[in-house]
This record gives C-alpha cells, sequence and structure tokens, in this order.
C-alpha cells in the first residue's frame, strides 16, 4: 500500500470572541521538540508557519493506513490546542473565519514580496486547505497520475467543504475558501500534461514569466511535491471533523491507486476540457453536498449522494483490495448524514439562537463550536474537555 500523510492549516482564535489572534509564532516557539528517547520519527507530527500569523500548519509523517492517520491528526489537533491554550487562544480548523479581523502576514521575505507584488489578495488571504500526500513511485508516474485524477477533484471539495463565512458575512457558497484561493495567478485545475517533460516545461514557462516567484507558488489542484517523492492534492477545505480529513486521505490514495493502474493499463485520461473542470469546481463550491454537483463521467448536474457514491463505486476494486471498502463508505454515509463542516457551522449558528450574521456573539458561537469539533470530533457536543495526553510530537 502507499504511504500517505496530510496538513492542516488551523485558525488560531479567542475562545471568547472567536477573532483570529497573529499568535503562530509564539505558538511555534512553544511546540518544543520531543526528548532524544522519543518514539521514531514515523509516528511524529510537525508544525510551520503559514502565510498569515493568525494560522499554524501541522504535518503528519507518512502512514500506511486510517486509523493511524487519524490518531496523527488528532494528536497534531491537540497538541496544537494546548500550545495556543497557554497564550490564551484556541485552535480550530476552520477554512475561513466567520468573524472579521485585520490579518497579519508571517514576516519571511518570501511573503513580503508576495504582498507587495499581490496586494490585497494577500491581505485577505486568511484561508486553511487540507494538502493530502500520497507516496508515487516516480515523477512520471506522478504526472500520468495528475492527468488521470483531474476531473475527479471537484467532489473533494464537496465533501470537505467547510467555509460558509467570509469575515462576519454569509457567503452563499458551502467552500468559499475555494472562491479566495482561486485568484492567485496559477490556482485550479490543469491541463493533461502527457509526460513529465511536460509537466517540467509548463512550470517552467509560468516561472518565467515572471508572475510567479518560484515553484511553490505553482497552485495547481493537484501537483507533484517539490521535495517528497509524492503527488500532492490540495483542492480540498480544512475539516471541522479529524475523521473527516482522514476519510479524504483514504480517497485520494485511492484516486491516485486507480489512476496509476489506468496508467500502466494504457487508459488515457479523460479529455475534460480544463474549463469544465473549472465549473465543476466552482459548482462543488457553491453547493457542496446540499444540491447538485457536476458528475464526473457527463459534466451534467446530479445530486450530490449520487456523484459521491459514483465515485466510490469506481474506487471500489482499490479500496477492497486495501481492506478500505467499508469504512470509506461509512466514512461516505456519515457526511451525508451529519453533514459537512459548513452545514454543522450553520446549524451551530442556529443553535445560538442569533442567527443573524451580523451578530457578533452567534459567530462567536460557531468558533466556540467549531474548537469542540476540531479536538473531539463526532463526539464534540458530548464531551469535556480535559488537557489532552500528548507524546512522540516533535517540532518542524
Amino acid at each position: 500500500m502507499r504511504t500517505f500523510g496530510v496538513e492542516e492549516e488551523l485558525l488560531i482564535v479567542d475562545p471568547a470572541t472567536g477573532v483570529p489572534l497573529a499568535l503562530a509564532d509564539a505558538l511555534l516557539r512553544s511546540l518544543k521538540p520531543a526528548p532524544a528517547a522519543a518514539e521514531p520519527a514515523h509516528e511524529e507530527s510537525s508544525f510551520s508557519l503559514e502565510l498569515k500569523l493568525e494560522q499554524i500548519e501541522t504535518q503528519t509523517a507518512p502512514c500506511l493506513d486510517y486509523g493511524g492517520l487519524l490518531q496523527q491528526i488528532r494528536q497534531s489537533r491537540a497538541f496544537a490546542d494546548q500550545a495556543a491554550r497557554v497564550l490564551g487562544a484556541r485552535v480550530a480548523a476552520l477554512a475561513t473565519s466567520p468573524r472579521a479581523s485585520a490579518t497579519h502576514t508571517t514576516p519571511k521575505p518570501r511573503y513580503a514580496t508576495m504582498q507587495q507584488r499581490f496586494g490585497l489578495t494577500v491581505r485577505e488571504q486568511l484561508t486553511c486547505g487540507f494538502h493530502v500526500h500520497t507516496g508515487i513511485d516516480s515523477p512520471e508516474e506522478g504526472v500520468a497520475v495528475l492527468d488521470r485524477i483531474r476531473d475527479k477533484l471537484a467532489v473533494l471539495i464537496a465533501i470537505s467543504a467547510n467555509s460558509p463565512f467570509w469575515n462576519g458575512a454569509v457567503t452563499g457558497f458551502e467552500s468559499y475558501r475555494t472562491q479566495a484561493w482561486n485568484r492567485w495567478p496559477a490556482a485550479g485545475p490543469s491541463m493533461i500534461f502527457g509526460s513529465l517533460a511536460m509537466y517540467r516545461r509548463v512550470v517552467s514557462r509560468l516561472l518565467e514569466t515572471g508572475v510567479l516567484f518560484d515553484e511553490g507558488m505553482v497552485y495547481f489542484d493537484a501537483r507533484l511535491a517539490r521535495y517528497h517523492p509524492t503527488l500532492e492534492v490540495r483542492v480540498a477545505d480544512v475539516c471541522l471533523r479529524a475523521e473527516d480529513a482522514a476519510l479524504i486521505a483514504v480517497l485520494v490514495r485511492a484516486l491516485v491507486e486507480s489512476a496509476s493502474r489506468e496508467w500502466r493499463d494504457g487508459v488515457d485520461p479523460a479529455p475534460v476540457p480544463t474549463v469544465l473542470l473549472k465549473m465543476a469546481a466552482w459548482q462543488a463550491s457553491n453547493c457542496g453536498l446540499r444540491g447538485k454537483l457536476l458528475d464526473f463521467g457527463s459534466f451534467r448536474p446530479a445530486p450530490a449522494d449520487e456523484v459521491l457514491y459514483a465515485l466510490l463505486d469506481f474506487l471500489a476494486p482499490v479500496l477492497a483490495e486495501q481492506g478500505e471498502l467499508e469504512l470509506a463508505r461509512g466514512g461516505v454515509d456519515r457526511v451525508l448524514a451529519n453533514g459537512t463542516g459548513s452545514q454543522l457551522q450553520r446549524q451551530a449558528l442556529r443553535a445560538s439562537g442569533l442567527d443573524n450574521p451580523a451578530d457578533d456573539a452567534g459567530l462567536a458561537a460557531v468558533v466556540a463550536h467549531a474548537v469542540r469539533v476540531t479536538l473531539h470530533g463526532a463526539d464534540a457536543e458530548a464531551a469535556a474537555e480535559p488537557a489532552p495526553v500528548l507524546s512522540r510530537v516533535r517540532r518542524g
């Protein structure tokens, strides 16, 4: 089985008001390395700064199964939250901030240059994504996989949708992060490359334009990782529930394996125009699982649950072989029954009795609920909050 791991971007928030707090540098300093006697690195997680000081990124080590990955995701969230509590803050797995506030760009030369070049896009870019890294045997295999998964990635936007609010406003979208993120010049779905040489040529041509500063700004929905032998799928919102995050990682790994087998069997990529992929992503961002998605076979509207189950059917041979089919079906059933993160956020707003988003107290209640779910997942409502027991974690 292929290894997989994830990166999660988490908001740092005021536990009373829900307003994002620019504490990432202080929080990171408190995330001390584990002692030399700690358990092996494959069971460790790491942390790093992101574009904004109101967020922190967690990274799991490579895993082989859902259970191990879920444990690392929960552990990383708990450890980050414990460090935030020391500073009078909490962390929340929200893809955008429900509360309006000024943001602060992390003081790094690269980010300062981006701020100068991209202006409002950087000033407003407090968004939290979820990236899945899956092991590949070679860059050639990776490009072949990129060509064969591009038509199915919009479904992951829908199931991960967790950003209905933006700076104190109701957006009308399930994943408004997708809309905000796609303002970057190289973000979104990519073409069919056909070969590693063409992939490298396209990246080189993008850099030669002078618009992008480096390869790290090639924000394709899925890309070859620069520093690891992995393929990185980047379309998802950070998930409110850790269980949903691990489920999406399982689906991504099965997508990668299925696409690799198609390549080895001589199956050509589906020749879907990139403009249709953009339309599918927009629809998924707008409707999530509440309405209709564009079916990845026909690219015509179909009920969201049917599209999601069609993806499961497509992945069933690999999922069954890897012992994950029932797990994946159960996870999809759970999300359809209980709602995505966006649906949970709106439910929390209604439950507050202050369902006018102009009322800061209602959105503060949304954030407080998100803090609980971030740590306790599906058991959030019933869970108390003892200090987490932490181990095998290091600073990245």
